[in-house]
């Protein structure tokens, strides 16, 4: 993807600096005494509280890893502009003003308004604060566990969480919200894997606005981003964990579902051809 020299969003929240074994965004003390008041509610053994609690790494950058990483961070932001420029336009063509999410970038630990995130829990959409939360660490993830390399891999990952956006702002979250309390985990779980794969259309309709509108995807890209997709299937990544698939248990739906949506929405760039909970595929 070209995208050195080229703007940046500025609806970034940058908490690289104060993750990593610190609470941020309403954290502190507060942020740990919320903390311990979920891990005695839920019912917490003291002896596993020193793990509940954050930690940070111990580790600083060098100079090489913080340039790297900053340079990913700049990546990051040139994509979230690309997704605002993309979405004002689709959604302006109808009628409507498209309110743009926030991206907030930290290393290891923070905060939101679902609740606290490390970087185990990877990239999320928080639909309660509409924010788009990646912990840069999860672009190294990509390429050392999943094989997943190219800047466009990580572009499509940006891409998948503001679809989220979108459906939040269509209202498709809500209705998945009111969903969640009258179904078991498992029929809930097929809810889950279609409006998972929908943000992956979405993120193909991006795809192919980007390009429309600023020549910037170079042939290679689609390829990562489909790669990108494939390697965090859940069949696959089951298969690779456990030994084996168990469908019921999916919530982000098969490699070559991901695969097809994605590939369907930079196709066609017809946000119509999205309803993914109508579809067998």
């Amino acid at each position: 993807m070209l995208w050195k020299g080229r703007r940046e969003s500025s609806n970034v929240d940058d908490r690289r600096g104060m993750s990593g074994g610190q609470m941020v965004a309403g954290g502190g003390v507060l942020g740990v005494i919320a903390l311990l008041v979920n891990f005695f509610l839920s019912g917490g053994d003291v002896q596993n509280l020193p793990q509940a609690l954050p930690q940070g790494n111990g580790t600083e950058m060098t100079s090489e890893q913080k340039a790297a990483d900053d340079e990913q961070a700049s990546f990051v932001k040139v994509v979230l502009a690309d997704t605002e420029d993309v979405w004002d336009q689709i959604f302006s063509e109808h009628g409507k003003k498209y309110s743009k999410p926030t991206l907030v970038l930290f290393r290891n630990s923070t905060e939101s308004g679902c609740g606290y995130a490390s970087a185990a829990t990877g990239p999320f959409y928080c639909p309660a604060d509409q924010d788009v939360y990646i912990d840069l660490g999860f672009a190294e993830e990509l390429k050392n566990r999943f094989q997943a390399s190219g800047d466009f891999a990580m572009a499509y990952v940006v891409a998948h969480e503001v679809g989220h956006h979108i459906q939040n702002l269509m209202g498709t979250s809500e209705k998945m919200e009111r969903l969640r309390s009258q179904l078991d985990e498992t029929a809930f779980n097929k809810y889950s894997v279609k409006l998972e794969l929908q943000a992956d259309f979405y993120a193909g309709v991006w795809a192919h606005y980007d390009q429309k509108m600023k020549n910037v995807i170079q042939s290679k890209d689609i390829d990562d981003a489909l790669n990108a997709a494939n390697a965090i299937g859940d069949d696959r990544l089951q298969s690779e964990s456990q030994g084996h698939v168990t469908p019921d248990a999916f919530t982000h739906g098969t490699s070559a579902q991901r695969m097809y949506w994605f590939k369907k929405g930079f196709t066609t760039g017809d946000i119509n051809q999205g309803d993914t909970f109508s579809s067998d595929q």
